[in-house]
């Protein structure tokens, strides 16, 4: 599959979504499990007989560094006024993610507004950001850009789900232990 396909899962109490970059996979959320392939066969190999999950040798999946899985981007790369979207990735399963900075502090939270989580915060051009909160582009909801907690909207006192992320010499790493690597597009 050249594209990755955003797979949202809704149940009574719960929703998950998560983006698949390969033909099969699968998505838990309120003790459901959905499994699907697209090309109709399972297995974790390409059509070539390699494994799926081996990085390309061309480096297009490489985290920015080449070095470093968990490097996400340079801190002075993360916007004041906005919002960078990356992947946290496990194996095949990747989930999107937005960074903001307030100052030399960054925090991370997962590119999905909690009134309607298939609703992205960062629509790929930048969340909204009005005085110090984020503002989903759709509905209007504010979070506080410290907790992620809203404070205005429809999903007032629902928080965004938090990603783990450090800032270390410059640079800013995904530390969340869900997560194998980083990935920006």
């Amino acid at each position: 599959m050249s594209d990755p396909v955003d797979v949202t899962v809704d149940t009574d109490n719960e929703s998950e979504s998560v983006r698949i970059h390969d033909d099969d996979g699968e998505v838990e959320a309120g003790g459901a499990t959905v499994r699907f392939s697209f090309s109709g066969t399972d297995g974790g190999q390409s059509d070539d007989g390699t494994d799926s999950d081996e990085q390309p040798p061309d480096g297009t999946d490489e985290a920015p560094t080449g070095d470093d899985p968990r490097h996400i981007a340079e801190l002075d790369a993360v916007p004041t006024d906005s919002t960078l979207v990356f992947e946290a990735r496990d194996g095949r399963r990747g989930v999107n993610c937005i960074l903001h900075r307030s100052g030399d502090a960054v925090v991370a939270w997962r590119n999905s507004c909690p009134h309607r989580p298939e609703v992205p915060l960062d629509p790929g051009r930048g969340a909204i950001v009005r005085g110090d909160q984020l503002v989903c582009h759709k509905h209007g909801a504010q979070f506080e850009p410290d907790d992620g907690i809203c404070t205005h909207g429809p999903c007032a006192g629902d928080a965004l789900d938090g990603i783990e992320v450090s800032v270390r010499d410059g640079d800013v790493y995904l530390t969340d232990e869900r997560f194998e690597r980083a990935e920006r597009r």
